[in-house]
């Protein structure tokens, strides 16, 4: 631990990442390796290392340990320099803490990222499809495809935007669709982040810390690049801007510093080439948003706003809100600024909505979902919720709106006083709560106390909706450090792994 006016934590204050004498990283990582019962990403039952991992193996071996050690204590460094940390939201001690960094990476060989490619872009494509109709025609309410119930009782339906229309009909822009593999390996959808999802800039980091210690690795494996990522979400940005602007101003609207997320804020303001603001920082005149510079009001044309609805206006939304800009939306509506992602687009994000995504799919789109959800329980169904009450020992029950791991009840792990604690929830507020069985996220050697052993992950990829589609080849791997965990979010002790998409399948 590092003090500097705040508190830091290495990664090497977790759990996993330890020391072990100097020698070749072939014995640690191969034998005594055990995938175990899970479906492991680098070894097949017996520890024969998959395809995809051979070349990477080959040129990770000739490392020494003690180079290995060095590379990973100077990245740590790295990050605690260019201030790659998170906050945790009720940490007493205010901690400041390292984003923990694994350098073993997870692979995905090409055919394989194909399927996936294919199945967000369905996936994305279909959301945007149901947000346009749930605020115009309303089609797939009125032919009973969803209840009306489902969307109309939703916290993030914005009935104030029924019939606007948004800008190149596009609601959402940026999505981080979670993404886990069961014990067959099979990828299913976790749930879909289309309000402000969060995450990118570790991606972006991580593979240049790893280009930078390992480049010779990445020559021998044939790894499809990250670093376009900023540029393609500015291209998405100002595809937005309003029409008849020759040159639009684009600026990242933040909560500000004290954000969980708001290193990820100014690191792609930076990338990106623009202002970060917050509310204070913006003004609205005769429907028109400008921006404060020492120079005067500039006008502003597209805002990448990282607040949720309900700050942005505290003359629409909560009237406490300090963090919005009076006057935004009526802005908005005149169509002289644009947001991304849309007001509204809130509603995809509920894991309710979750639920019938494959109808929606089925229903715009006509075809049957690349990416299976996990099977999912609503607990405002008769019959689904007494299945849920008989079994909330055996389920993952989780609140509609929540995220980071809260408002989770992880049955199985759970004491009889927080099963009791959720049933009450539960019956109290049904709608407000899905269940689904405790699916074993596939694992991945991690180096835990000098030893690599498996550990959870799942798969956070970032797809972008502008002119075209965009999906970013690889994405954020989380990894729950602890043993026997399967809850990879940063907030509760989870870390992260570079993701490598190859050229090829091996």
């Amino acid at each position: 631990m590092v003090g500097m006016n705040r508190m830091f934590y290495f990664a090497s204050d977790v759990a996993c990442f330890g020391h072990r004498p100097a020698h070749s990283l072939r014995a640690v990582l191969l034998d005594g390796y055990d995938p175990g019962e899970f479906f492991d990403e680098m070894a097949v039952s017996g520890g024969e290392v998959r395809p995809h991992y051979r070349r990477f193996i080959e040129s990770f071996n000739r490392l020494k340990r003690d180079d290995f050690e060095q590379k990973r204590q100077a990245i740590d460094l790295a990050f605690l320099r260019q201030g790659i940390t998170f906050n945790v939201y009720g940490d007493k001690d205010g901690a400041e803490r390292i984003f923990p960094f694994d350098l073993i990476p997870r692979i995905i060989p090409s055919s394989e990222w194909q399927r996936v490619e294919a199945g967000l872009i369905q996936r994305i494509t279909a959301l945007n499809l149901f947000l346009h109709d749930i605020y115009h025609e309303q089609r797939i309410l009125k032919e009973g495809v969803i209840p009306p119930f489902y969307v109309l009782s939703a916290r993030h339906f914005r009935r104030e935007f029924v019939n606007f229309q948004v800008p190149k009909d596009i609601y959402m822009h940026i999505c981080g669709t979670d993404l886990i593999r069961d014990r067959e390996g099979r990828y299913m959808v976790l749930e879909d982040n289309g309000r402000c999802p969060s995450g990118v800039s570790y991606v972006l980091e991580n593979r240049r810390a790893m280009q930078r210690s390992f480049a010779g690795v990445f020559e021998s494996v044939g790894v499809r690049p990250v670093a376009n990522y900023s540029d393609m979400l500015l291209k998405t940005l100002l595809h937005l801007a309003p029409a008849g602007v020759a040159e639009p101003t684009v600026v990242l609207l933040s909560p500000g510093s004290f954000n969980s997320a708001y290193f990820e804020h100014t690191y792609l303001a930076r990338q990106m080439g623009i202002e970060i603001v917050e509310g204070r920082d913006l003004v609205v005149r005769d429907t028109r948003v400008y921006m404060r510079t020492t120079k005067g009001l500039q006008p502003v044309h597209v805002i990448y706003r990282r607040i949720d609805d309900d700050f942005l206006d505290p003359t629409v939304f909560r009237k406490d809100s300090m963090l919005g800009v009076p006057g935004l939306v009526h802005a908005y509506r005149a169509g002289n600024v644009s947001l991304a992602n849309s007001i509204g687009t809130g509603i995809a994000d509920d894991k309710v909505m979750y639920y019938f995504v494959p109808r929606i799919i089925k229903f715009y789109l006509g075809q049957e979902p690349i990416l299976d959800n996990v099977p999912t329980y609503l607990a405002s169904e008769d019959a689904d919720r007494r299945y849920i009450l008989d079994h909330l020992d055996e389920l993952v029950v989780k609140a509609a709106n929540e995220s980071g791991g809260y408002g989770m009840l992880m049955g199985p792990k759970a004491t009889k006083a927080e099963i009791e604690s959720f049933r009450e929830r539960i019956i109290a507020d049904p709608r407000n709560y899905i269940a689904q069985p405790m699916i074993s996220l596939s694992r991945h050697p991690t180096l835990c106390e000098g030893e690599f052993e498996g550990r959870h992950i799942d798969l956070r990829p970032f797809v972008l909706s502008g002119e075209s589609t965009f999906v970013l080849p690889g994405g954020l791997t989380r990894v729950a450090l602890r043993k026997g965990s399967l809850v990879v979010n940063s907030s509760q002790g989870g870390g992260s792994k570079d993701t490598w998409v190859l050229y090829g399948d091996e």
